[in-house]
């Protein structure tokens, strides 16, 4: 059972010594802004790192908040061997053996109310709205943005119209994405007011993006349940490496937190350090960092 990580994020927040990076057994890495860059391929710096952390025997495992459809081309490239971590933690599942550890889904009556509110005439033309069920990608019409999320995704959207003919089945994620940012912070606000985080969980993965899932999903406690429930691990043998709100938790939870340099301020302001950008390989100065001390890789 996934457990809170409030407790655990409050004396974080209190320390002030740096953690024993020799403790770290356990890296979990976001994909895009801090894995995969504009390319939406990982960079050879990056590989390569990860795959000297791996041989000196820590395990490696991504959390994103992609379809697992469309992280699982980053897990296989990586060769990486610990379950996968999508949909910002609600889908953890293991490629190998195809066993899913847990699929929280966003209960149908706030995915109604959800629809209802984003389906005004003054909203559906500025905003698009993404349903996730059982992995898939439904969308009420194929737009220009749907097209580009689809085509870095490398996902195939349905377009089905009225969203609410698919809710026979409760969604893993909801996904509200507008290139006007003011709006999205503007309905992000909003939807913070009409619930509760004990109701849902509401994040921006990027400036663009507002996402809804179940009050229990976030990156921190998707961590936690891998580091502890499936590897016998504690937070101070797990480095985290984000760059936006929705990495929040898993920083905040993780030993040792590092924001990449792209982050906005509120989330390096949480982090024990902050690494380049993407651009820059940011994933491997970390690693080289922290696990990789006096290694050549």
């Amino acid at each position: 059972m996934m457990q809170d990580t409030s407790t655990h994020l409050a004396t974080k927040q209190a320390e002030v010594k740096p953690p024993n990076v020799q403790d770290i057994r356990l890296i979990v890495v976001d994909l895009d802004g801090t894995t995969v860059g504009e390319t939406n391929q990982i960079r050879p710096a990056v590989k390569a790192a990860i795959q000297a952390a791996r041989d000196k025997g820590v395990e490696v495992a991504i959390a994103t908040g992609r379809m697992y459809q469309s992280a699982l081309r980053f897990y296989n490239d990586l060769q990486l061997t610990s379950p996968l971590m999508t949909y910002q933690g609600a889908l953890i599942k293991d490629p190998a053996s195809g066993q899913v550890h847990q699929h929280l889904t966003v209960p149908r009556s706030y995915v109604a109310q959800l629809l209802e509110f984003l389906g005004t005439p003054e909203l559906q033309s500025l905003v698009s709205v993404h349903l996730y069920i059982d992995d898939r990608l439904y969308v009420r019409e194929i737009n220009a943005e749907t097209i580009a999320y689809a085509e870095r995704s490398e996902v195939e959207p349905v377009a089905v119209g009225d969203l609410r003919q698919v809710l026979d089945t409760e969604p893993t994620k909801l996904l509200a994405l507008s290139q006007e940012i003011d709006l999205i912070d503007r309905l992000f606000g909003s939807l913070q007011k009409r619930y509760t985080p004990a109701e849902l969980y509401l994040t921006k993965s990027v400036a663009t993006f507002l996402e809804a899932t179940h009050p229990l999903v976030n990156k921190g406690n998707a961590v936690q349940y891998l580091a502890e429930e499936i590897l016998g691990l504690r937070p101070e043998n797990v480095m985290t490496i984000g760059d936006n709100f929705n990495d929040l938790e898993m920083l905040q939870y993780a030993g040792l937190g590092v924001a990449m340099g792209g982050a906005p301020a509120g989330v390096k302001a949480v982090a024990d350090w902050v690494a380049p950008d993407v651009e820059a390989d940011g994933v491997a100065a970390a690693i080289a960092e922290f696990v990789l001390i006096g290694t050549e890789f």
